[in-house]
C-alpha cells in the first residue's frame, strides 16, 4: 500500500506546535533549576500579551489576562513559524534550513520586543535573559526541524 505524504501545512503546524511545547517545557525546567518564579526572558514575561493587547487596542488588562494573551500568541506564532521551516526545508538541506530558521526566529525576537514591547534593545538585556532567550529559541528551532524531518519521512 502506498504511503500518503503528510501535507506541508500539517507538517509545519505540528512541528511548530511541538517546538512551542518543548520551548515551554524548557522554560519550566530552567525555572526549576534556578529556583526562579519570575519571568526568565521577555518571551516568558507579560510583554507578549501586552504587545497583543496594544495591537488590538485593549486597555487595562490584568496581569493574568496579559499572560493568557501571551500564551495564545506563543502558540499561534509558534505554529505559524513551523511553516517557515517547512518552506526553508523545501529549498535548503539541513543543517542550513534550521540555521536560516533559527536566525530568522531570533532576529524577529530581537526586533519585535524592543519595537512592539518597548523592551531595551538586546545588547542591553541582562546576560541571563539573553542566554535564556538564545537557548530556548535554539531548543524551539531544533525541535521544529526534528519534528518536520520525522513527518517529512513518515
Amino acid at each position: 500500500m502506498p504511503r500518503m505524504r503528510i501535507p506541508w501545512l500539517v507538517r509545519g503546524v505540528v512541528a511548530g506546535a511541538a517546538g512551542t511545547a518543548v520551548m515551554t517545557l524548557a522554560y519550566e525546567a530552567e525555572r526549576r533549576v534556578r529556583g526562579e518564579r519570575t519571568a526568565l526572558d521577555y518571551d516568558d514575561s507579560l510583554v507578549p500579551g501586552e504587545i497583543v493587547a496594544g495591537v488590538l487596542h485593549w486597555r487595562n488588562l490584568s496581569p493574568k489576562e496579559d499572560a493568557q494573551l501571551g500564551m495564545l500568541l506563543r502558540l499561534g506564532y509558534g505554529s505559524a513559524f513551523g511553516l517557515w521551516h517547512v518552506a526553508l526545508r523545501s529549498v535548503l538541506p539541513e543543517p542550513w534550513a534550521v540555521a536560516a530558521f533559527g536566525t530568522t526566529l531570533i532576529t524577529a525576537t530581537f526586533t519585535a520586543f524592543p519595537v512592539l514591547g518597548r523592551t531595551p534593545p538586546p545588547w542591553e538585556w541582562p546576560a541571563d535573559v539573553l542566554v535564556t532567550a538564545l537557548g530556548t529559541h535554539a531548543v524551539y528551532a531544533g525541535t521544529v526541524a526534528a519534528v518536520d524531518d520525522v513527518l517529512r519521512r513518515a
